[in-house]
């Protein structure tokens, strides 16, 4: 296989005998060498097809043993799961437990207010949250929270490939209109520039989808994480501030109420995209 392109020391760029490209991991194939030159099979210990760009800057900035990691559970949760997964499944869960690693070792715990609802409703995938946190700590000797067995069902329930629906123009606008209107609330406030093709954009879009399901449904998200909350307020004011804007907007233009939760994951959100300008 021709490696055409280091992502880092244990990922590689490659393309495969029919021209595709894959993305080849193994221990140090990345380190030393120049571009292109030939990849032993033996040397590959794992393979990710169609990741876009986008997804391969994000691989480059992940931890390699999350990665491999993440995608043997995948492998076998595929096949415990009655539907097919995203090419990109593999990739968003090891984003995930990345950061829920990351939380974990810093102590910070993110209560999962629907944890109930969500078991109930996606059983299956919850027992295979519930095996990839006793995989992760058994294989990486990292112990995650209870509460983050919901969060890893819903990124699974998140990363199924569902059939093509015909959806009604305007509530797709609708939705458009608002991330574009948040967004520029945010770049007015922090004035920078928020780069639409980046993965932390992503994510906060599928964030916006389901508050903006909620607004349309007339729901409200709701739990206990009022102390997280006034601390997110204190270490970040400036943040919490452009949430204020953004829950003025959505009162005068949707006629809905931010609750207090809802406020601190696009704290959360919203954080991740500020941090990558270096604020």
């Amino acid at each position: 296989m021709l490696a055409i392109k280091k992502l880092n020391n244990n990922a590689v760029l490659c393309r495969d005998g029919q021209g595709r490209d894959v993305i080849a991991m193994g221990r140090g194939v990345g380190f030393g060498g120049d571009f292109p030159r030939e990849l032993p099979l033996s040397k590959i210990e794992h393979t990710f097809y169609d990741i876009d760009p986008k997804g391969q800057d994000v691989m480059r900035d992940l931890p390699s043993d999350i990665v491999m990691f993440a995608a043997k559970v995948m492998d076998i949760v595929a096949n415990e799961l009655p539907y097919d997964l995203s090419t990109n499944a593999t990739l968003f869960m090891a984003d995930h437990l990345s950061f829920a690693v990351a939380r974990a070792q810093k102590g910070v715990r993110i209560a999962m207010p629907l944890a109930y609802e969500v078991r109930e409703t996606y059983p299956k995938e919850y027992k295979a949250a519930q095996f990839i946190v006793m995989r992760l700590e058994k294989e990486l000797g990292e112990r995650l929270p209870k509460d983050e067995i919901a969060s890893i069902a819903m990124n699974l329930v998140n990363a199924r490939v569902v059939e093509a629906v015909k959806a009604t123009a305007e509530p797709a606008k609708q939705f458009d209109d608002m991330l574009e209107d948040v967004i520029e609330i945010l770049e007015s406030d922090f004035r920078i520039i928020v780069d639409r093709d980046s993965y932390d954009f992503t994510r906060f879009a599928t964030h916006l989808r389901y508050l903006f399901k909620r607004i349309q449904a007339g729901e409200s998200l709701n739990s206990a994480n009022m102390q997280m909350y006034k601390n997110f307020r204190e270490e970040f004011p400036q943040l919490a501030e452009c949430v204020k804007h953004i829950g003025s907007y959505c009162r005068e233009t949707w006629d809905a109420t931010l609750s207090e939760e809802e406020e601190l994951y696009l704290m959360i959100h919203l954080n991740r995209i500020i941090s990558k300008k270096g604020l």
